[in-house]
């Protein structure tokens, strides 16, 4: 299924209906051991009052057995032998035997009392009719019989009553008779009114489970498909804007402040920063062609003259424009690879003598002279290539903007950074340009020629190669004028 709205409705549906399953099958289990229980009981209590008359030695015919069809009896001595049974009883399984007729009806039990025994008891009867054997509590005398007080044993079974088969619990009660002889009642309680009640259970869990699991399945999908409506917007615009080009428009945040509300405002601030880098891009292919026009067009004019006059070749200045070529192809193709993310090398070097070399060998070629104060033992970490490439455009900048004099100082600091300063007595740089100056292909001075400027790059690579080595290069006005950039480099 692509569709999340389906797969959502469907797993909830699934979660539910394992969940609703596991439940009722508890359900039905607990009702049936409950209603299970209530039957073994009423069995028992059917069996302990059978068992009852039989260690109080009631003779067999005068026995009140319970009402046959709710609970039949079964009474079996310990060899096996029946020795009554309920008069509507056909068949029962489940119990010791399944006999249903007496070995020997209307005898008595196996206690083995004589009718001159019944006579003489008679005889020895009270006035009012009480036998003395008896206490006053109606109870047998211990010695002579008793109800076992063991726990009665269950079974489950069937029995026929007057033709109906139905399936029963049996309790198991053993007694001894008055002439110690055991015998074992077995009572039945019916067990219709637990199956009836599991019946009609389980029936309406199997017409409600299907209902219940289709209102869940709607619900979710309805509710899945109300949490995906802005997702859908938000697809819808990117699709568009894929298809349009157009950077510059947004998708619609519902503003709810949930997850899919942080996705469409992630999502605009994506395109909004695409839509910057593509701008810069396209700034920067447009300067880098501005700039390259010029040479190119005046190293063509200068060989079409010489061809066409070889005594007027200016070779001179043939040369300084193939220069400026290079050195703007090479700037270009550094600011390339610091846009893709190049990171700077891990050499560990003394930035002192990287500058002592630098100013060495610029020497009396510099139009101003350069004063320099440097502390010693001073390590940095990075690229060696591109930190002399940061200072000679720091030092190329002050050379064309100062009065007389460059001053270039290199000191460390109490927290292990490395302060780099170059510093001129020109004009200085206003506040609100100072940081419009380390954008690309920015020049404040507009009278100022090519030929005295460069393309406006060297300060945008001095301040890319110094954020991603770590540090940062800004600009100040010098306390007796001029401007005085600072490079700060973490230490080693």
């Amino acid at each position: 299924m692509r569709s999340v709205r389906a797969r959502a409705a469907l797993g909830a549906t699934a979660v539910v209906a394992v969940a609703l399953i596991a439940a009722g099958l508890a359900v039905l289990l607990v009702l049936r051991s409950e209603l299970s229980g209530q039957a073994d009981l009423q069995a028992e209590v059917a069996a302990q009052e059978v068992a009852s008359q039989v260690a109080l030695g009631v003779p067999y015919g005068k026995w009140e057995l319970p009402d046959e069809e709710e609970n039949p009896v079964q009474v079996l001595t310990d060899k096996g032998v029946l020795v009554a049974a309920s008069k509507k009883l056909e068949a029962i399984s489940g119990t010791g035997s399944g006999q249903v007729k007496p070995a020997a009806p209307g005898q008595p039990p196996a206690s083995g009392d004589s009718d001159d025994d019944r006579d003489d008891s008679d005889d020895r009867s009270d006035p009012d009719g009480s036998d003395p054997d008896r206490s006053d509590s109606g109870r047998s005398d211990p010695g002579r019989g008793e109800v076992s007080r063991d726990e009665p044993a269950h079974s489950s079974g069937t029995a026929t009553v007057d033709g109906d088969t139905a399936d029963y619990r049996f309790a198991a009660v053993e007694a001894t008779t008055r002439a110690g002889e055991t015998v074992t009642v077995y009572a039945g309680a019916p067990l219709a009114t637990e199956q009836g009640a599991v019946a009609t259970v389980r029936s309406a869990m199997l017409v409600g489970l299907p209902v219940l699991l289709v209102v869940v399945g709607g619900v979710t999908w309805l509710v899945t498909r109300r949490a995906l409506r802005p997702v859908e917007g938000i697809r819808r615009e990117m699709a568009a804007i894929t298809a349009s080009e157009d950077l510059s428009r947004r998708v619609p945040a519902p503003g709810t402040g949930d997850e899919v509300d942080r996705l469409a405002v992630t999502t605009n601030e994506t395109l909004a920063a695409l839509e910057s880098s593509v701008e810069r891009q396209r700034r920067f292919v447009a300067d880098a062609s501005h700039e390259l026009r010029s040479p190119i067009a005046s190293l063509r004019t200068q060989l079409e003259v010489a061809a066409a006059h070889p005594e007027l070749l200016d070779l001179e200045g043939a040369v300084e424009d193939t220069v400026r070529l290079q050195d703007l192809a090479a700037d270009l193709l550094l600011l390339a690879r610091l846009d893709a993310g190049e990171k700077p090398g891990a050499a560990r070097f003394d930035l002192s003598a990287l500058v002592r070399k630098e100013l060495a060998q610029r020497g009396e070629g510099d139009r101003h002279p350069v004063s320099a104060t440097l502390g010693d033992g001073l390590e940095v970490t990075g690229s060696r290539g591109q930190l002399v490439r940061v200072l000679g455009n720091l030092l190329d900048n002050a050379q064309r903007h100062a009065g007389s004099s460059v001053a270039v100082a290199l000191r460390g600091e109490a927290n292990g950074r490395v302060v780099l300063e170059v510093a001129d007595d020109g004009a200085g740089v206003p506040e609100a340009e100072r940081e419009r100056i380390f954008e690309r292909f920015v020049r404040l001075d507009d009278a100022r020629s090519r030929d005295d400027g460069g393309a406006g790059l060297g300060l945008a690579i001095a301040r890319d190669v110094a954020r991603r080595h770590g540090g940062t290069l800004t600009v100040r006005q010098a306390p007796g004028g001029g401007a005085v950039f600072t490079l700060v480099l973490p230490g080693p």
